[in-house]
Protein backbone atom coordinates (compact mmCIF):
# COMPACT_ATOMS: atom_id res chain seq x y z
CA UNK A 1 0.00 0.00 0.00
CA UNK A 2 1.15 3.50 -0.93
CA UNK A 3 1.41 5.53 2.43
CA UNK A 4 0.44 9.22 1.87
CA UNK A 5 1.32 12.02 4.46
CA UNK A 6 -1.15 15.46 3.58
CA UNK A 7 0.73 18.01 5.80
CA UNK A 8 -2.12 20.89 7.43
CA UNK A 9 0.13 23.96 7.85
CA UNK A 10 -2.06 27.23 9.86
CA UNK A 11 -4.48 28.25 8.65
CA UNK A 12 -5.11 25.99 6.02
CA UNK A 13 -7.46 26.08 3.42
CA UNK A 14 -10.40 23.21 4.19
CA UNK A 15 -11.35 22.49 0.83
CA UNK A 16 -7.66 21.37 -0.11
CA UNK A 17 -7.01 19.79 2.92
CA UNK A 18 -10.29 17.51 2.11
CA UNK A 19 -8.91 16.45 -1.39
CA UNK A 20 -6.06 14.01 -0.77
CA UNK A 21 -8.32 11.60 1.56
CA UNK A 22 -11.25 12.15 -0.51
CA UNK A 23 -9.93 11.40 -4.42
CA UNK A 24 -6.82 8.47 -2.82
CA UNK A 25 -8.80 7.32 0.09
CA UNK A 26 -11.24 5.96 -2.38
CA UNK A 27 -8.85 4.41 -4.56
CA UNK A 28 -8.89 0.37 -4.07
CA UNK A 29 -6.87 -1.94 -6.12
CA UNK A 30 -8.91 -5.96 -6.24
CA UNK A 31 -10.86 -4.75 -3.42
CA UNK A 32 -7.82 -3.24 -1.38
CA UNK A 33 -7.14 -0.35 -0.50
CA UNK A 34 -4.63 1.40 -2.75
CA UNK A 35 -3.25 4.25 -0.75
CA UNK A 36 -3.06 4.71 3.33
CA UNK A 37 -4.08 8.50 3.86
CA UNK A 38 -2.55 10.23 7.37
CA UNK A 39 -3.35 14.02 8.26
CA UNK A 40 -0.36 15.13 10.06
CA UNK A 41 0.67 19.00 11.45
CA UNK A 42 3.50 20.07 13.40
CA UNK A 43 1.06 20.07 16.49
CA UNK A 44 -0.93 17.73 16.33
CA UNK A 45 -4.59 19.21 17.95
CA UNK A 46 -7.21 21.63 16.71
CA UNK A 47 -5.44 23.31 13.44
CA UNK A 48 -6.67 26.80 12.66
CA UNK A 49 -8.40 27.50 9.13
CA UNK A 50 -8.41 30.21 7.08
CA UNK A 51 -12.72 29.92 7.94
CA UNK A 52 -14.40 29.88 10.48
CA UNK A 53 -13.71 26.07 11.00
CA UNK A 54 -10.72 24.45 13.39
CA UNK A 55 -9.99 21.14 12.43
CA UNK A 56 -8.56 17.78 14.94
CA UNK A 57 -5.65 16.42 13.10
CA UNK A 58 -4.06 13.60 15.11
CA UNK A 59 -0.45 12.60 13.41
CA UNK A 60 2.71 14.56 14.22
CA UNK A 61 5.35 14.95 11.48
CA UNK A 62 6.67 11.49 12.12
CA UNK A 63 4.14 10.57 9.77
CA UNK A 64 5.43 12.15 7.02
CA UNK A 65 8.79 10.21 7.85
CA UNK A 66 7.18 6.96 7.26
CA UNK A 67 5.36 8.30 3.32
CA UNK A 68 5.90 7.15 -0.01
CA UNK A 69 4.57 10.77 -0.70
CA UNK A 70 4.01 14.52 0.66
CA UNK A 71 1.72 16.75 0.09
CA UNK A 72 1.09 20.39 1.56
CA UNK A 73 -2.56 21.67 0.96
CA UNK A 74 -3.15 25.25 0.63
CA UNK A 75 -2.36 27.88 3.53
CA UNK A 76 -2.32 31.18 4.02
CA UNK A 77 1.17 30.98 5.49
CA UNK A 78 3.76 32.90 4.75
CA UNK A 79 6.79 33.64 7.21
CA UNK A 80 5.61 32.29 9.92
CA UNK A 81 5.82 28.40 8.73
CA UNK A 82 6.71 25.96 11.38
CA UNK A 83 10.87 25.47 10.96
CA UNK A 84 9.95 21.33 11.55
CA UNK A 85 7.25 21.12 8.51
CA UNK A 86 10.39 23.00 6.08
CA UNK A 87 13.03 20.10 7.57
CA UNK A 88 9.94 17.38 7.01
CA UNK A 89 9.76 18.60 3.48
CA UNK A 90 13.82 18.46 2.74
CA UNK A 91 14.12 15.66 4.25
CA UNK A 92 11.53 13.75 2.26
CA UNK A 93 12.82 15.08 -0.93
CA UNK A 94 15.96 14.26 -0.02
CA UNK A 95 15.04 10.56 0.48
CA UNK A 96 13.76 10.84 -2.96
CA UNK A 97 10.15 10.44 -1.85
CA UNK A 98 7.42 12.52 -3.90
CA UNK A 99 6.60 15.94 -2.80
CA UNK A 100 3.50 17.55 -3.49
CA UNK A 101 1.71 20.95 -2.94
CA UNK A 102 -1.83 21.89 -3.59
CA UNK A 103 -2.94 25.18 -4.49
CA UNK A 104 -0.97 27.75 -2.29
CA UNK A 105 1.05 25.10 -0.79
CA UNK A 106 3.89 25.38 -3.49
CA UNK A 107 4.69 28.82 -1.17
CA UNK A 108 5.38 26.27 1.46
CA UNK A 109 7.69 24.12 -0.82
CA UNK A 110 9.18 27.27 -2.12
CA UNK A 111 10.25 28.59 1.29
CA UNK A 112 11.83 25.10 1.84
CA UNK A 113 13.44 25.62 -1.07
CA UNK A 114 12.57 22.51 -2.85
CA UNK A 115 11.43 24.97 -6.14
CA UNK A 116 14.51 26.52 -6.76
CA UNK A 117 15.30 26.30 -9.74
CA UNK A 118 12.09 24.06 -11.06
CA UNK A 119 8.97 24.82 -12.83
CA UNK A 120 6.24 25.29 -10.72
CA UNK A 121 2.78 26.25 -10.56
CA UNK A 122 0.00 27.76 -7.97
CA UNK A 123 -3.46 29.18 -7.17
CA UNK A 124 -3.55 31.83 -10.62
CA UNK A 125 -4.87 34.75 -7.93
CA UNK A 126 -1.15 34.71 -5.76
CA UNK A 127 0.85 34.17 -8.75
CA UNK A 128 2.65 37.74 -8.45
CA UNK A 129 3.11 37.76 -4.46
CA UNK A 130 4.51 34.15 -5.54
CA UNK A 131 7.06 35.85 -8.16
CA UNK A 132 7.83 38.37 -5.44
CA UNK A 133 8.95 36.00 -3.22
CA UNK A 134 10.39 33.51 -5.13
CA UNK A 135 11.79 35.04 -8.26
CA UNK A 136 14.09 32.02 -8.42
CA UNK A 137 11.29 29.57 -9.33
CA UNK A 138 9.94 29.16 -12.83
CA UNK A 139 6.18 30.07 -12.45
CA UNK A 140 3.58 28.36 -14.73
CA UNK A 141 0.64 30.43 -13.28
CA UNK A 142 -1.77 29.08 -16.65
CA UNK A 143 -2.05 25.71 -16.17
CA UNK A 144 -3.61 22.58 -13.42
CA UNK A 145 -0.46 21.01 -12.68
CA UNK A 146 3.81 20.89 -12.93
CA UNK A 147 5.52 17.36 -12.52
CA UNK A 148 9.13 18.49 -12.31
CA UNK A 149 11.09 15.42 -11.32
CA UNK A 150 9.69 14.14 -7.83
CA UNK A 151 8.08 17.72 -7.05
CA UNK A 152 4.17 18.57 -8.24
CA UNK A 153 2.42 21.58 -7.71
CA UNK A 154 -0.95 22.22 -8.37
CA UNK A 155 -3.61 25.51 -8.99
CA UNK A 156 -5.97 25.87 -6.72
CA UNK A 157 -8.90 24.16 -6.05
CA UNK A 158 -10.37 21.30 -7.91
CA UNK A 159 -6.73 21.24 -9.61
CA UNK A 160 -5.60 19.31 -6.93
CA UNK A 161 -8.29 16.94 -7.54
CA UNK A 162 -6.70 16.85 -10.70
CA UNK A 163 -3.40 16.52 -9.63
CA UNK A 164 -4.66 13.38 -7.34
CA UNK A 165 -6.16 12.22 -9.98
CA UNK A 166 -2.74 12.64 -11.76
CA UNK A 167 -0.88 10.71 -9.26
CA UNK A 168 -3.38 7.74 -9.05
CA UNK A 169 -2.58 7.44 -12.64
CA UNK A 170 0.98 7.42 -12.25
CA UNK A 171 0.97 4.76 -9.69
CA UNK A 172 -2.08 2.34 -10.82
CA UNK A 173 -2.68 3.33 -14.15
CA UNK A 174 -5.47 5.05 -15.93
CA UNK A 175 -8.51 2.58 -15.27
CA UNK A 176 -7.98 3.11 -11.57
CA UNK A 177 -7.91 6.90 -11.79
CA UNK A 178 -11.27 6.74 -14.02
CA UNK A 179 -13.12 5.03 -11.55
CA UNK A 180 -12.09 7.31 -8.50
CA UNK A 181 -13.08 10.03 -11.15
CA UNK A 182 -16.31 8.55 -11.75
CA UNK A 183 -16.75 8.31 -7.46
CA UNK A 184 -15.56 12.12 -6.98
CA UNK A 185 -17.76 13.18 -9.95
CA UNK A 186 -14.49 14.68 -11.80
CA UNK A 187 -13.19 14.86 -15.44
CA UNK A 188 -11.18 11.64 -15.79
CA UNK A 189 -8.59 13.60 -17.08
CA UNK A 190 -7.54 17.20 -17.56
CA UNK A 191 -3.86 17.73 -18.60
CA UNK A 192 -1.62 19.58 -16.75
CA UNK A 193 -1.13 21.94 -19.72
CA UNK A 194 -4.56 23.12 -19.80
CA UNK A 195 -5.53 26.27 -18.42
CA UNK A 196 -6.28 26.89 -14.73
CA UNK A 197 -9.50 29.54 -16.04
CA UNK A 198 -10.90 30.10 -19.31
CA UNK A 199 -10.71 33.66 -20.45
CA UNK A 200 -14.48 33.61 -21.94
CA UNK A 201 -15.73 31.33 -19.57
CA UNK A 202 -19.42 31.16 -21.73
CA UNK A 203 -19.89 30.60 -25.19
CA UNK A 204 -20.73 33.12 -27.60
CA UNK A 205 -24.79 33.73 -27.80
CA UNK A 206 -25.10 32.30 -30.85
CA UNK A 207 -22.98 28.98 -30.00
CA UNK A 208 -23.50 25.75 -27.98
CA UNK A 209 -20.99 24.03 -25.74
CA UNK A 210 -18.91 21.31 -27.44
CA UNK A 211 -19.48 18.80 -24.71
CA UNK A 212 -21.88 16.39 -27.14
CA UNK A 213 -19.20 16.83 -29.51
CA UNK A 214 -16.33 15.34 -27.40
CA UNK A 215 -18.60 12.55 -25.34
CA UNK A 216 -19.73 11.81 -29.36
CA UNK A 217 -16.18 11.57 -30.34
CA UNK A 218 -15.22 9.38 -27.71
CA UNK A 219 -17.60 7.08 -29.11
CA UNK A 220 -15.86 6.78 -32.46
CA UNK A 221 -11.89 6.96 -31.44
CA UNK A 222 -11.63 4.09 -33.12
CA UNK A 223 -12.83 6.26 -36.50
CA UNK A 224 -10.94 8.55 -38.57
CA UNK A 225 -11.89 11.80 -36.46
CA UNK A 226 -11.02 14.99 -38.58
CA UNK A 227 -11.55 18.25 -37.35
CA UNK A 228 -14.01 18.75 -40.36
CA UNK A 229 -15.64 15.60 -39.36
CA UNK A 230 -16.12 17.31 -35.25
CA UNK A 231 -17.19 20.52 -37.00
CA UNK A 232 -20.01 18.90 -38.81
CA UNK A 233 -21.01 16.97 -35.75
CA UNK A 234 -20.74 20.45 -33.80
CA UNK A 235 -22.66 22.14 -36.88
CA UNK A 236 -19.62 24.84 -36.42
CA UNK A 237 -16.70 25.78 -38.77
CA UNK A 238 -13.40 24.60 -38.72
CA UNK A 239 -11.82 27.62 -37.45
CA UNK A 240 -14.76 27.88 -34.46
CA UNK A 241 -14.45 24.87 -33.41
CA UNK A 242 -10.04 24.73 -33.01
CA UNK A 243 -10.98 27.90 -30.92
CA UNK A 244 -13.81 26.89 -28.99
CA UNK A 245 -12.13 23.57 -28.21
CA UNK A 246 -8.98 25.26 -27.12
CA UNK A 247 -11.14 27.68 -24.76
CA UNK A 248 -12.80 24.74 -23.40
CA UNK A 249 -10.07 22.24 -22.83
CA UNK A 250 -6.48 23.66 -23.54
CA UNK A 251 -5.72 21.70 -26.33
CA UNK A 252 -6.50 21.84 -30.19
CA UNK A 253 -9.11 19.09 -31.50
CA UNK A 254 -6.28 17.35 -33.10
CA UNK A 255 -4.03 16.79 -29.50
CA UNK A 256 -7.50 16.31 -27.42
CA UNK A 257 -7.87 13.51 -29.69
CA UNK A 258 -4.50 12.18 -29.58
CA UNK A 259 -4.74 12.12 -25.60
CA UNK A 260 -8.07 10.59 -25.61
CA UNK A 261 -6.55 7.93 -28.07
CA UNK A 262 -3.96 6.72 -25.82
CA UNK A 263 -5.78 7.05 -22.49
CA UNK A 264 -8.18 4.54 -24.38
CA UNK A 265 -5.03 2.39 -25.74
CA UNK A 266 -3.62 2.28 -21.55
CA UNK A 267 -7.33 1.25 -20.54
CA UNK A 268 -7.33 -1.69 -23.47
CA UNK A 269 -3.57 -2.62 -22.37
CA UNK A 270 -4.95 -2.71 -18.60
CA UNK A 271 -7.82 -4.68 -18.92
CA UNK A 272 -7.73 -6.77 -22.08
CA UNK A 273 -5.67 -9.44 -23.64
CA UNK A 274 -5.82 -8.72 -27.04
CA UNK A 275 -3.12 -8.19 -29.05
CA UNK A 276 -0.68 -4.78 -29.95
CA UNK A 277 -2.77 -4.37 -33.84
CA UNK A 278 -6.05 -4.82 -31.97
CA UNK A 279 -5.28 -2.50 -29.11
CA UNK A 280 -3.93 0.11 -31.74
CA UNK A 281 -7.10 -0.12 -33.96
CA UNK A 282 -9.69 -0.10 -31.15
CA UNK A 283 -8.08 2.73 -29.63
CA UNK A 284 -7.77 4.76 -32.82
CA UNK A 285 -3.90 5.15 -33.01
CA UNK A 286 -3.75 2.80 -36.38
CA UNK A 287 -0.88 1.02 -36.49
CA UNK A 288 1.53 -1.01 -33.63
CA UNK A 289 4.05 1.58 -34.45
CA UNK A 290 2.07 4.59 -33.49
CA UNK A 291 0.80 2.93 -29.96
CA UNK A 292 4.70 2.47 -29.43
CA UNK A 293 5.38 5.63 -30.33
CA UNK A 294 3.01 7.65 -28.55
CA UNK A 295 2.42 5.11 -25.35
CA UNK A 296 6.52 6.02 -24.75
CA UNK A 297 5.95 9.44 -25.41
CA UNK A 298 3.13 9.63 -22.79
CA UNK A 299 4.69 6.94 -20.41
CA UNK A 300 8.21 6.03 -20.86
CA UNK A 301 7.11 2.36 -21.59
CA UNK A 302 6.88 0.20 -24.31
CA UNK A 303 3.15 -1.40 -24.98
CA UNK A 304 4.46 -4.52 -23.58
CA UNK A 305 6.34 -2.78 -20.48
CA UNK A 306 3.16 -1.01 -19.44
CA UNK A 307 0.97 -4.36 -19.97
CA UNK A 308 3.07 -6.15 -17.51
CA UNK A 309 3.35 -3.37 -15.09
CA UNK A 310 -0.49 -2.49 -14.95
CA UNK A 311 -2.01 -5.54 -16.09
CA UNK A 312 -5.66 -5.16 -14.15
CA UNK A 313 -8.46 -7.74 -14.61
CA UNK A 314 -12.23 -6.56 -15.38
CA UNK A 315 -14.93 -6.93 -12.62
Amino acid sequence: MHRVAVIAVPPATTFDLSIPELVLGEMTVNGRRGYEVRVCTARPGPVATSGSLRVAVPHGLAAADDADTVIVTGTGAREDIDPRVLASLRNASAAGKRVVSICTGAFVLARAGLLDGRSATTYWAKSEEFRRRFPEVTLRPDVLFVEDGNVLTSAGLSAGIDLCLHLVRTDYGPAAANAVARLVVAPPVRPGGQAQFIATPLPPESGTSLADTRAWALERLHEPLTRTTLAAHARTSVRTLTRRFHDETGLSPLQWLLHQRVNRAQELLEIKDLPMDQVARLSGLTTTDSLRQHLAKRTGLTPTAYRAAFTRHAD
